[in-house]
């Protein structure tokens, strides 16, 4: 594949890499990431589920944005304030499990009762009655959870246990216009942990991660491209301070006065929802080149 980066509508660098890898924990900042059909390898490969199997966010439990993640010497390590450590070996899985996020029920693997225990032990003393009882599921790398595909244009593109696509993306010039108006408003500045992008840009203007198609990174050892397809409709978990997991409206009453999107009814929009349509297996680095055309329709 040749793509001319000089050519390019668009020329940005990749600021930052962040995977999340147990759905509404804290995420983990990367100087570079191995990218999936699914997206970023690790990305939303674990996530924590209620007896029933249904999935677990920080809109029920703002406690989760306290679980920090972290890779080390094949582990996934899991640290809370007041727990011991959780180590989890990364391809570590113990049964059958049977999970829902959104729409889709899937089947994935228990991680087993220590897990569990943890999870609950954790969460569940400020839970709802029915979400005391808490385990730790993981994706099964041969489901297929395929993306919406009214939005990729009928392009088959899959995730793991993402909401509905397999990379957000974001810039540092949508952050700095949405500090700008929260200090006109009186409210401190935030940071990009509260929106749980997987890649953000710099070196474009604000949002123009909205107005972009398809786009390419010079990867180490290829060219990579993925597609903006989905503007990112915003719950109140952008409210949560991922220092504190304590909530104030001030993000969602900001991003109301400018960032109604009619693409998706008038709901508040902040990032773009990409799907991987090359370079599987390229290691995409923090500083790489980015190129990218502008859409029209």
């Amino acid at each position: 594949m040749t793509f001319d980066f000089n050519a390019a509508d668009v020329s940005a660098r990749i600021h930052q890499l962040w995977v999340y890898p147990v759905k509404s924990c804290a995420g983990v900042a990367l100087d570079q990431a191995v990218l999936t059909p699914t997206g970023l390898e690790w990305d939303r490969s674990w996530m924590v589920v209620d007896a029933e199997g249904e999935f677990v966010t920080q809109r029920e439990l703002p406690r989760m944005a306290l679980i920090q993640p972290s890779f080390r010497m094949g582990q996934l390590v899991l640290r809370a304030p007041g727990m011991l450590a959780l180590h989890l070996a990364l391809d570590a899985a113990e049964s059958p499990l049977t999970v829902r996020v959104w729409d889709d029920t899937v089947e994935a693997w228990d991680m087993g009762d220590l897990a569990a225990q943890w999870f609950s032990d954790f969460l569940g003393p400020e839970a709802p009655a029915d979400l005391k009882r808490l385990r730790l599921a993981r994706f099964d790398p041969e489901v297929k959870r395929v993306c919406s595909l009214k939005w990729t244009g009928g392009r088959e593109s899959v995730t793991q246990f993402a909401d509905g696509f397999g990379v957000l993306v974001t810039s540092t010039a949508s952050l700095d216009e949405l500090n700008a108006r929260l200090a006109n408003a009186g409210e401190g500045p935030v940071d990009l942990r509260r929106f749980r992008p997987n890649i953000v840009l710099s070196g474009v203007e604000s949002h123009d991660e909205d107005r972009i198609g398809a786009w390419r990174v010079q990867a180490e050892g290829g060219v990579a491209a993925l597609e903006n397809v989905k503007p990112c409709a915003r719950c109140p978990i952008p409210n949560i301070d991922p220092a504190s997991a304590t909530s104030t409206p001030a993000v969602s009453d900001a991003l109301q006065a400018y960032r109604a999107d009619p693409r998706l009814n008038g709901a508040i929009t902040f990032g773009m929802n990409a799907i991987v349509l090359e370079g599987d297996g390229l290691v995409l680095k923090v500083g790489q080149a980015v190129g990218a055309d502008w859409r029209f329709d």
